[in-house]
């Protein structure tokens, strides 16, 4: 894996700092077509930490991040943090399994854990109201795409071992 070049309370405060900044862009206002295209930023930024560094970033903070996203997005509170959590275990899952972590290999543990995180929202939503929202594919498809903007920026303030 990778380890961290800075000292655990830098590292900490990058961590939150790109949290704070992936939440502006996710409330961002948006047209309501270019809405559909919105990445999930905050999931993305989760999902980055959570393979790059899993000692600061883990079940607990996916949680937490998952209830800001609930509020800041409205829905009923627990369901995307009930599905961060699930993705969340997920990618430590799989990240026993890894022993060395390239940019492709990061992309498709990324995209894997972006699909397992909204196939959860949509089960749990699906349940718990009986709706689905099936634009939500676009934004899945948009996260997926994009993730190398979160990747390529937030690599800089990790380095290997």
């Amino acid at each position: 894996m990778m380890k961290s070049s800075l000292s655990p309370f830098q590292s900490l405060i990058i961590v939150i700092v790109s949290f704070v900044i992936a939440s502006v862009v996710n409330i961002y206002p948006m047209g309501l077509q270019a809405s559909f295209l919105r990445p999930m930023a905050l999931i993305m930024v989760l999902v980055f930490w959570l393979i790059f560094m899993p000692r600061y970033v883990g079940v607990i903070t996916a949680f937490g991040i998952g209830i800001i996203c609930d509020l800041l997005l409205d829905t009923r509170l627990g369901q995307q943090a009930f599905a961060a959590v699930i993705m969340a275990f997920g990618v430590r899952f799989m990240g026993q399994y890894i022993k060395q972590l390239n940019f492709s290999l990061a992309w498709t543990v990324a995209a894997i854990a972006l699909i397992v995180f909204q196939f959860a929202l949509w089960i749990v939503q699906y349940i718990t109201q009986n709706i689905f929202y099936s634009s939500a594919i676009f934004n899945l498809l948009v996260s997926i795409l994009t993730w190398p903007l979160v990747f390529m920026p937030l690599i800089r303030f990790i380095k290997k071992l």
